[in-house]
């Protein structure tokens, strides 16, 4: 979802926040274990085989399909706009870590901000969570963009002059807000970032559809 920090903005994360968060994880000495075993060498690994950790789009294809048919919108656009909001890293930590430099910094795989996440709940299966979960729960994150798009599709104007399709301007809303995706729909031309945007998304378009099987 758009943010005015730009997309760049987790390239500048400060060094010394992610080095911390390096050595707790991988401990202080950063000398191996005698009794380590040599790593086993990668292999090919179907999407439900993966590590609970891994954040990448295709992990979460069943998530997408579900709550896509339950907020009644198209699976593709839902997995393609997750592909788009792949391109910073969704580790809980340091999203945490993050939000306290950013309070306004957006959670989960699908880079929800507070205020978005609390509308989209009212009235919904999920309406008892708390966007703080969403790191820790990427299907949670799924489901709220997928009503979040739910919403935006309701807020086009039946009369469009723009020659957007449906899933470009649902995408331009959930990158820059439903107000511009209106003036989208009524033959605003979309900035810098908007526009960069919706190019990422239609190159990401048939890695979505692949992902889901299409």
């Amino acid at each position: 979802m758009k943010d005015k920090r730009g997309n760049l903005i987790w390239l500048v994360l400060p060094l010394a926040v992610v080095a911390a968060l390096l050595t707790v994880k991988n401990g202080d000495s950063g000398k191996p274990d005698a009794a380590e075993k040599p790593a086993a060498k990668p292999s090919a690994t179907r999407a439900d085989e993966r590590q609970p950790g891994d954040r990448s789009p295709d992990h979460f294809a069943s998530q997408v399909r579900q709550y896509a048919r339950e907020a009644k919108v198209d699976p593709t656009l839902l997995m393609a706009i997750l592909y788009n909001e792949s391109n910073k890293p969704h580790d809980p930590e340091l999203e945490r870590t993050w939000q306290r430099f950013k309070p306004d910094a957006a959670f989960g795989i699908a880079n929800m901000h507070k205020a978005a996440f609390n509308d989209t709940k009212d009235g919904r299966p999920f309406e008892s969570r708390r966007w703080e979960e969403l790191p820790d729960d990427p299907a949670l994150a799924v489901r709220a963009a997928a009503w979040f798009l739910h919403d935006l599709a309701r807020q086009l104007p039946s009369d469009r002059s723009s020659d957007f399709s449906k899933s470009d301007l649902l995408a331009l809303g959930y990158n820059a807000g439903a107000g511009n995706m209106r003036l989208f729909a009524e033959g605003t031309k979309p900035g810098a970032m908007a526009g960069s945007y919706l190019k990422r998304l239609h190159e990401n378009w048939g890695k979505a559809q692949m992902a889901l099987g299409r």
